[in-house]
């Protein structure tokens, strides 16, 4: 990971619904088998369900970093050491876990993994299949914001990867986007197919564009409710399942605005724990779900079912 990947706080509590994408969606159709068929689980696969959205984790590969400056994105290794010593492994594991989403006549892929760069494996185009679903068949990719460990999955071989797939992010994440040099190859390829909308935009009708600042300008969670039960992506607002949540006030120095991060992540945490708030993360051990809880000292993230090993 590369000091380029770099999450106020009050658009996390009172910015969660505004109107209107920015663009109408491309019309892409889908086979309805796609769009509704259950996913069978598998090392690499966690299907599970939010209302009568059919959803899937899927295992992109693994990021694994010495606690040491340069590679450590937290510059207290010291804090840090003390918070994993408690796992038993001194050093940072992030996992990588795009979410495959079926319902409302829709393929949704939130984030494409990092196409096997950053030390990952490559795992997305696998898992995708043995979820039930071809490329050609996703029909919008939801880009929670610009780093390679997202959007790096979007092109294979200088091709879209996704070729049918509108690809959605924030205006303010596809400006730094199209800034970025080291993303230069990636954005002709892309741009074609990018539709940009503002921070609360109803990006379908089950999902929400919810703006969480401070880790990029335009750094995107999204809020997917069907029925009664609802689920916040909220992408690198926190990366790290026992860092992150038991340090918020850590400065991580991927955060383009460390203040706003920080604020970002405690009113996230607050959120959480008060409303028992089913939350993924896209870098927490695999598959990612779980909720957030008020402990004495802070905050604890407590896992949905048992984490599967790297």
């Amino acid at each position: 990971m590369t000091t380029q990947f770099k999450l106020a706080a009050a658009l996390i509590l009172s910015g969660m619904i505004v109107a209107g994408c920015q663009r109408p969606a491309e019309k892409t159709e889908a086979p309805a088998a796609a769009a509704t068929s259950p996913t069978a689980a598998s090392a690499d696969v966690h299907p599970f369900t939010i209302g009568a959205l059919h959803a899937a984790a899927l295992k992109d590969g693994d990021i694994v970093l010495e606690n040491v400056a340069g590679q450590s994105p937290w510059a207290d290794t010291a804090g840090v050491a003390e918070v994993l010593r408690k796992t038993g492994d001194p050093k940072i594991h992030l996992s990588v876990q795009p979410l495959l989403i079926r319902g409302d006549n829709k393929v949704v892929l939130i984030d494409t993994g990092a196409g096997g760069a950053m030390g990952t494996a490559n795992k997305l185009p696998a898992s995708l299949a043995a979820a039930g679903v071809q490329p050609a068949q996703v029909t919008d990719i939801l880009i929670s914001h610009g780093h390679g460990d997202h959007l790096g999955g979007l092109v294979q071989n200088e091709a879209l990867a996704f070729p049918n797939a509108a690809i959605r992010m924030s205006t303010a994440e596809w400006a730094a986007v199209q800034a970025n040099g080291e993303l230069a190859t990636l954005v002709p390829v892309i741009a074609p197919k990018v539709q940009t909308f503002e921070p609360g935009a109803q990006i379908t009708p089950s999902i929400t564009a919810v703006a969480l600042q401070g880790h990029t300008p335009g750094h995107t969670g999204y809020e997917i409710v069907s029925g009664q039960d609802r689920l916040l992506y909220f992408g690198d607002a926190l990366h790290s399942s026992v860092i992150s949540v038991e340090r918020p006030d850590f400065v991580n120095a991927w955060d383009n605005d460390s203040d706003a991060a920080i604020a970002t992540r405690f009113a996230l945490l607050g959120r959480g724990a008060t409303q028992s708030l089913r939350t993924y993360g896209v870098h927490f051990p695999f598959p990612g779900l779980g909720t957030f809880r008020r402990q004495a000292d802070g905050f604890v993230w407590v896992p949905e079912v048992a984490a599967t090993a790297p």
